[in-house]
């Protein structure tokens, strides 16, 4: 029901989202360096170093991209909304908004739900395509592989039901994050003790909740998609 407040909805997508790009950007591109350096330790063994793009991007798409971008915004974003909110609840800044006839749990806490709902799963994609471009600064060191090349190789084999199960995935864990680090922001009693409090458990239960959820997540996707298993 009305009010949306779309406005403070899109200033949290611009805290929690866009700034978190950089960390997502660097982060993706380090672990393709190192996701390619291990693949190609692999598959020379076997002859088949033509395969490592279409590996790496295969494993980013499917797993490691989301589960990573998951992990890393727990820590981002989990502690920053357990840490604010918690700042808020201490000072009464949350009973301020709630004596000034403003529902306090609208404006503060579906506001960030729906940015982590909506961020992650752009986010996960910002990491996909940095890990692949990792993977290929670690494949042009190696053996001088061109950028179309390797990318050619690289979405060879990868298609929609590849990338959007398991991206669409990731809207779970912007609910997890968003949801257990408001709830413990908002509960935060023992003034600036609980804020720090708050922020460490916040980043420590979604991060649990995300690595759980993920087990049930992988199971429900190959069941719906049994050929995303193959």
């Amino acid at each position: 029901m009305p009010p949306y407040e779309l406005r403070e909805t899109s200033r949290q997508l611009y805290e929690l989202g866009l700034r978190s790009a950089p960390l997502i950007a660097v982060s993706g591109i380090a672990v393709g360096v190192v996701l390619s350096m291990h693949t190609r330790a692999s598959l020379e063994r076997f002859g088949a170093e033509s395969m490592i793009p279409a590996g790496l991007a295969l494993a980013l798409v499917r797993e490691t991209g989301p589960l990573t971008a998951g992990l890393l915004l727990s820590g981002r974003i989990g502690a920053g909304i357990g840490a604010e909110l918690g700042a808020m609840r201490v000072t009464e800044q949350i009973d301020a908004l709630e004596a000034t006839a403003v529902d306090a749990f609208r404006y503060l806490v579906v506001t960030r739900v729906a940015a982590c709902v909506i961020a992650l799963p752009i986010l996960t994609t910002v990491m996909n395509f940095a890990g692949m471009f990792g993977g290929y600064l670690a494949e042009n060191a190696a053996t001088g592989m061109s950028l179309r090349v390797y990318f050619d190789r690289s979405f060879s084999v990868v298609d929609m039901t590849d990338y959007v199960p398991a991206t669409v995935k990731t809207m779970v864990f912007g609910f997890i994050i968003a949801t257990i680090s408001a709830f413990l922001g908002f509960t935060t009693e023992s003034g600036t003790e609980g804020v720090g409090r708050a922020s460490t458990r916040a980043v420590v239960l979604s991060s649990i909740l995300i690595i759980v959820t993920n087990v049930v997540l992988v199971r429900l996707i190959f069941f719906l998609f049994p050929q995303a298993a193959g």
